[in-house]
């Protein structure tokens, strides 16, 4: 039977270059000399430094377009609230992977409620979908495409 995996991941290679190149624009930018700002990967969260808050929203949209350059989602970073410690200003983000078991769920009630002719099984932070029909889960990826879903979609190991 056909069957093929929906996933949400991040590759961390891909990523790591992302930060290395937002960091080398910063450097360079005219408004940032003289400025202490810096981006930072610990553990699936990135870090980022600076002395305003103007400066961390600059340096988020920088981010995001290396990000992009880099074909990985911008939704696939969570950003949370700025803190303030002194003279600095840092924001954490962090680097979602996997399927939430919320978010599998709801892929699930989408996928059922469009009566297609398949059937899931969540697996860890993985959603399985099988059906008889190579067609049928071309209709899927079709449908999980068209919703804006929260969190990006990766379709992977595509068997016949």
């Amino acid at each position: 039977m056909p069957s093929f995996d929906v996933v949400s991941e991040v590759d961390n290679h891909e990523l790591k270059n992302a930060i290395d190149q937002a960091s080398r624009v910063v450097e360079t930018r005219f408004d940032f000399k003289g400025i202490e700002a810096t981006f930072e990967l610990k553990d699936k969260e990135i870090v980022l430094t600076s002395e305003a808050d103007f400066q961390i929203e600059q340096m988020k949209d920088m981010l995001e377009g290396c990000l992009i350059k880099r074909s990985i989602d911008p939704r696939s970073v969570e950003w949370q609230e700025q803190s303030q410690t002194g003279k600095r200003v840092k924001c954490g983000g962090l680097v979602r992977q996997g399927l939430e078991t919320d978010n599998a769920r709801k892929l699930i009630k989408m996928i059922k409620e469009k009566k297609l002719k398949v059937q899931t099984q969540l697996q860890g932070d993985q959603l399985r979908v099988t059906g008889k029909k190579r067609d049928d889960l071309q209709e899927v990826i079709a449908l999980l495409k068209e919703a804006n879903f929260e969190q990006p979609l990766q379709y992977n190991n595509f068997r016949d």
